[in-house]
């Protein structure tokens, strides 16, 4: 008998089978889970539970997360229901925010009315011009994607109103000609928070910019803000 025959025959390591389950902590997310683990984390600094540089770093690391395990320990310290594994009740649906739109830079109403309002993208330039009608600009939803927005406003016979979040700085001022300008200035307490600023003329109409009070910018990162 031959060598080969009396050793035993070499069979390939047995490795996992294909259908293995996949561990809770590798499993994939999705956007709802982001936006949810997002959203813990926007509350806990607007609580002061965090301070501008956790809540940053915590919110780039949520929307790049990738797996629940890279997910679970942006809110374990917080005092807010921690991210689980466990399914959702049967019948429950995610109902994750919409993407914020994107818009034209410039809100034009003439003999009638126009508005910019809900989640919607705000660049770093605005133009707000009202002929014989009013325009009405509202921040406190708005995705910033600037430090700083500027608000150019022409109101002829006509009214602008600008509202912003009461957790930004608000500037400016303008020229009220047999008319009024009225630019109620605030200074924000996070120094990373963005700056608004309103100018313009308003010749026999008004425009009025202040804060809208009980709402708070969400929605905004120091990364994209260019404050890193």
């Amino acid at each position: 008998m031959t060598k080969s025959e009396l050793e035993p025959e070499a069979r390939p390591e047995a490795g996992p089978p294909s259908n293995a389950p996949v561990a809770e902590t590798q499993m994939r997310v999705s956007d709802a889970d982001r936006e949810r683990i997002a959203e813990l984390l926007r509350d806990a600094y607007a609580e002061g539970r965090l301070d501008a540089d956790e809540h940053a770093e915590r919110i780039e690391a949520a929307y790049a997360a990738k797996t629940f395990g890279e997910l679970a320990p942006l809110t374990r310290d917080l005092p807010a229901r921690p991210l689980s594994f466990e399914k959702a009740p049967l019948g429950a649906v995610a109902t994750p925010q919409p993407p914020a739109r994107q818009e034209s830079p410039a809100v034009v109403a003439i003999f009638g009315g126009a508005s910019r309002k809900g989640r919607w993208r705000v660049g770093s330039h605005l133009k707000a011009f009202a002929a014989f009608g009013g325009v009405e600009i509202d921040l406190s939803d708005a995705v910033f994607e600037s430090p700083e927005v500027e608000i150019v406003v022409m109101a002829m016979f006509g009214g602008v109103e600008v509202r912003v979040p009461e957790n930004v700085t608000l500037q400016g001022g303008g020229v009220g000609l047999f008319g009024g300008f009225d630019v109620r200035e605030q200074t924000a307490a996070d120094p990373y928070a963005p700056v608004v600023r309103v100018k313009g003329l308003a010749m026999f109409g008004g425009c009025t910019a202040k804060p809208r009070r009980g709402k708070k910018l969400k929605e905004w990162v120091r990364r994209q803000l260019g404050t890193d």
